[in-house]
């Protein structure tokens, strides 16, 4: 065969056994790596880890350690180890764990320097910075975040060439220079800078960004300038004049910026030409000095998103003027000394639009995707020689023979993994040439799942384990024949001899049981057309006397159907009758639970047994069949419920039958006389109200108006709904049994949770119903007084205290939300527009669901309202209750009806306003420091506080009014800083 015949257990061809035929090369007996592609090759620099997305790190930590100055600064940093410190050396049973920024540095230059890794690990580094590794941070922030800790770490240190080196290195100084057109006097403002950020828009040439930063800008109009020798504000010329430069001239090109169209932060993939020397002095204020860099390094970020890509760095050796680019752990060597960008210039998402990559000239380089150069002050100075500390030469030593342990552990591993794989080579070409069966000769079944995994070179065998292949009997199942492989007997005593496991299966095992159960279901499938058609010719005789039987209508309909699916169910029993094959028991127990959920509907004539396990009273629903047409029926339901002709109806049934008919009829008399009597309950028209009391009495009476709900459910369905017993107003009280509302509550927002009754009709309703408290409301007027002096006086009295907590609580529930719905609404010269922005984010349901759910019945949902037969039951008397109560028997919607071009927005009550701006400028697109937010005439200012705070409760409209677009994308990308995630060193971050 050409392949394995899965059904055919005497096939033993392609289950794994040409990996073993013939010679072998030793290598493929492991899948151990050779150890030392993992040591660092001569006169090469060590790489390092990337740890997800750190790759930003790696770049800048290789370009301040081929900064020489900077390393020899740092190495000369005194030791915190108490150990070294006092001159006993480190221990060896201690790790050394760095406790400053300064020590992680020094250990790692020490590392990158001497180690004989091929790459180093920094994560106890970027652990320290409190970095989060698997979010890509901005490369530019982090440089300058950075810088300005190592600044402040060494200003610390007593050695002044240890703690001015920042300065040394990366510092100089640039002054605002502003020029009075009126009197000519000159005001200057000097600063310091350790990266100037060039805007790229536009240009084409570096020197053009230096020339545009340094360019002059005009004050005039609303922008002039305030000089304090004329004493007023006067047209002006502000621009920046460079008075020194650092050794080390670090270069920003400002590629990702602010778009304000998508409010978000977008690369800007551009061509920028740069040359390798670089002449400052016609951009100095003093001619006088050298001022001739020479490129140093490249920063290169790939990527056309500004969220997401790949940050290398092309870096030169200092010593020997060769360029390296230092991709993590992988670091390739540029020939003939020469700056090679290459492939770093192709984008990861070509467009048609690209523009060409420009001509460069000899000594010139073009980039679209470099964000910073760095510059060396040229100098003839010798290149320095760097010793590593005694100490850090110690910590360095030690991981090396740390390394060299694991290298020679690892070889001696695959020494070993090739050892057994010769052993097992010759074991198996051996045993396969025995492993066929010969006609007539004694033999094994095996799971053909064994035999592969005892040919599979990179997984050693376990004992054999044929549990999966056996009947509920023990024995081998006859459906199981096709995963089994038949092997000889000799083979077989090698292989459970050598691996152990069981049970056995001989010529013996297979299960003669399960094979003519299989032959009776199969015999059953076939014979089952015809029985179908035998039925129905038996159905259509009319059965004389009592020699029929009841067989269930629904049943007859779908008998064939039913058995074809019990014969199929059957069929899988058999299958998989042995627990053990089924792999997962809860998985089992599941479809176990589900297959007797399924039984309940679709076993044969349970239609016509009635609850108590009798027959059904109702005959619509069955029909009698003939004696021979049973006996068909029965050979594929066997356990079928049986009833004879003759068999009479189920007497219990029956009294139900007569009580339900009995209560139906008392429930339309019962409901029928209460109409009748409280025909002012039933009609709203005809109750009294609290905004105009009538003139006739001065007593009035209160039920919760779940309770007039209720009743009239019942009196408009009586044969549907349970009648109502008592009136629960207990749901109207406190706890200490007050009134929960005040006279002008009820007439205003309570009115809808409570019912108004006249006296005379309050008589009959004690008649009717058992009433667990009286809450009565009594108007009292001296004659000829005037109407305003009216008092009106509840009884029992209302509740201060409970009702105070009753308002507080809402307050609370107003202002400690989550997910609720708000409305922003974009204005323009104070009038509301509608505007089709961008699609709305996170929009409240639809207004069909908000119809659906103000016309659920009321109180359906009530759990503390007790309405039953049995008479009163006082309900838990408690203030939750009445919210409860509040909040599910009475459903009345005050929602928001948002207009079109209005935004919904899900907010919570916690949610700062600063969060808020950030979901309004995704929906408007408006950046947040363009928005004015207002809230009913409230100014919304403070980005910091809390929602909730500021008074934004559900439902709110919010007015947003946009200033005017501003053009300076590089001061949009300043204020959009604040925005950014992630900027800075996160917690845990060591201190200064």
């Amino acid at each position: 065969c050409r392949r394995n015949c899965r059904g055919n257990p005497n096939c033993l061809v392609g289950i794994g056994e040409h990996v073993w035929l013939g010679e072998i090369d030793e290598n493929s007996f492991h899948n151990i790596d050779d150890p030392n592609c993992e040591r660092r090759k001569k006169n090469a620099f060590v790489g390092l880890t990337n740890l997800g997305a750190t790759c930003y790190v790696n770049t800048f930590l290789q370009m301040w350690f081929l900064n020489l100055e900077l390393r020899q600064a740092l190495y000369l940093c005194p030791s915190t180890c108490s150990e070294y410190s006092a001159g006993e050396g480190i221990p060896k049973d201690k790790d050394y764990e760095p406790q400053t920024i300064c020590e992680h540095l020094q250990y790692l230059f020490a590392l990158l320097q001497n180690s004989k890794r091929r790459y180093i690990d920094p994560s106890g580094f970027v652990k320290a910075l409190g970095l989060d590794t698997g979010q890509q941070q901005d490369a530019q922030e982090f440089s300058k975040l950075f810088m300005s800790l190592l600044e402040d770490t060494l200003s610390k240190q007593k050695n002044p060439d240890v703690r001015n080196i920042v300065q040394k290195q990366f510092c100089g100084e640039y002054a605002y220079v502003t020029v009075c057109n009126q009197c000519g006097r000159e005001s200057k403002l000097v600063s310091k800078f350790y990266e100037l950020e060039l805007n790229i828009q536009g240009h084409k040439q570096l020197t053009d960004c230096i020339t545009e930063f340094l360019k002059e800008e005009k004050l005039e109009g609303d922008n002039r300038y305030f000089c304090e020798t004329c004493q007023s504000k006067q047209n002006a010329t502000r621009k920046i004049r460079l008075l020194s430069l650092p050794c080390t001239l670090n270069l920003q090109l400002m590629r990702f910026v602010f778009d304000r169209q998508t409010g978000h932060k977008k690369k800007l993939n551009t061509y920028i030409g740069f040359s390798e020397l670089l002449d400052m002095e016609p951009f100095m204020e003093q001619k006088n000095g050298v001022y001739v860099y020479e490129l140093s390094a490249v920063l290169i970020h790939r990527g056309v998103s500004a969220y997401s890509g790949h940050y290398i760095a092309h870096v030169k050796d200092p010593q020997t003027g060769e360029w390296y680019k230092f991709n993590d752990e992988d670091i390739e060597k540029m020939e003939g000394k020469k700056l090679q960008l290459g492939i770093e210039e192709d984008l990861a998402e070509p467009s048609k639009s690209q523009t060409r990559k420009p001509k460069c000239g000899k000594g010139t380089h073009c980039s679209r995707n470099a964000y910073m150069l760095v510059y060396r002050l040229q100098t003839r100075e010798k290149s320095l020689t760097i010793e590593v500390p005694a100490f850090l030469q110690e910590l360095v030593e030690r991981d090396n023979c740390k390394f060299e342990e694991w290298c020679n552990e690892m070889a001696e591993m695959r020494k070993q993994s090739v050892a057994r794989g010769k052993i097992k080579h010759e074991e198996v070409k051996e045993l396969y040439k025995r492993l066929p069966a010969e006609a007539g000769s004694p033999y094994d079944f095996i799971s053909l799942e064994w035999l592969q995994k005892w040919l599979d070179e990179s997984t050693p065998p376990k004992p054999i384990d044929n549990t999966a292949c056996l009947c509920s009997h023990g024995k081998l199942h006859p459906d199981k024949i096709s995963i089994m492989k038949r092997i000889s007997e000799y083979v077989a005593d090698f292989f459970y001899r050598r691996y152990g496991g069981g049970p056995r299966l001989n010529v013996k095992a297979l299960c003669k049981d399960c094979v003519v159960e299989r032959c009776r279901i199969l015999r059953l499938k076939n014979q089952l057309n015809e029985d179908y058609k035998t039925v129905t010719n038996l159905l259509k005789i009319t059965v004389k006397g009592n020699d029929g039987f009841w067989v269930g209508k629904a049943s007859l309909r779908s008998w064939r159907q039913l058995a074809l699916e019990q014969l199929n169910e059957q069929d899988e029993d058999a299958e998989h009758s042995n627990g053990k094959m089924n792999g997962n028991a809860q998985n089992k127990d599941e479809s176990n639970e589900e297959k007797r959920e399924e039984e309940e509907e679709l076993n044969f004539n349970e239609d016509i047994v009635c609850p108590h396990g009798d027959l059904c009273i109702s005959e619509n629903e069955r029909r009698v069949v003939s004696k021979e047409a049973w006996e068909k029926l029965k050979q594929y339901f066997p356990k079928a419920p049986e009833f004879p002709n003759n068999k009479e109806c189920c007497s219990q049934c029956k009294i139900l039958e007569r009580e339900g008919e009995e209560n139906e009829a008392l429930h339309k008399m019962m409901a029928s006389e209460q109409k009748t009597s409280l025909q002012n309950l039933f009609h709203d028209k005809c109750r009294p109200c609290l905004g105009s009391w009538p003139q006739e009495t001065d007593e009035l009476y209160i039920v919760s108006q779940f309770f007039v709900e209720e009743w009239r459910k019942f009196v408009r369905r009586p044969t549907r709904c349970s009648p109502v017993s008592s009136v629960g107003n207990s749901a109207l009280l406190c706890p200490h049994g007050g009134l929960m509302f005040t006279y002008a509550s009820m007439t205003k927002e309570d009115s809808k949770l409570i019912a108004l009754i006249w006296p005379s009709e309050w008589e009959r309703i004690q008649k009717l119903f058992v009433v667990d408290h009286v809450i009565k409301i009594t108007r009292m007027q001296a004659a000829g007084a005037d109407p305003e002096s009216t008092l009106y006086v509840s009884e029992p009295q209302l509740c201060p205290e409970c009702r105070e907590g009753l308002l507080c609580q809402q307050q609370r529930d107003l202002r400690e939300y989550t997910q609720a719905t708000i409305y922003i609404h974009k204005v323009v010269d104070n009038k509301k527009v509608m505007k089709d922005a961008a699609p709305e984010l996170n929009v409240s349901s639809s207004e069909a669901e908000e119809e659906r759910e103000e016309n659920k019945p009321e109180g359906e949902q009530d759990p503390d309202f007790n309405q039953t037969n049995g008479g009163a039951k006082r309900q838990k008397i408690s203030h939750q209750s009445y919210i409860a109560y509040q909040k599910q028997g009475i459903r009345r919607s005050t929602r928001h009806r948002k207009v079109r071009g209005e935004k919904a927005l899900l907010v919570s009550a916690n949610q700062t306003l600063k969060e808020l701006k950030i979901q309004i400028m995704h929906a408007f697109s408006v950046a947040p420091f363009d928005q004015n937010l207002s809230i009913d005439g409230k100014i919304l200012s403070d980005d910091t506080a809390t929602l909730g705070s500021l008074g934004v409760i559900p439902e709110s409209v919010i007015l947003l009014k946009a200033d005017e677009p501003i053009a300076d994308y590089a001061a949009m990308d300043d204020v959009m800083q604040g925005e950014r995630e992630g900027l800075g060193f996160g917690e845990g971050a060591l201190p200064l």
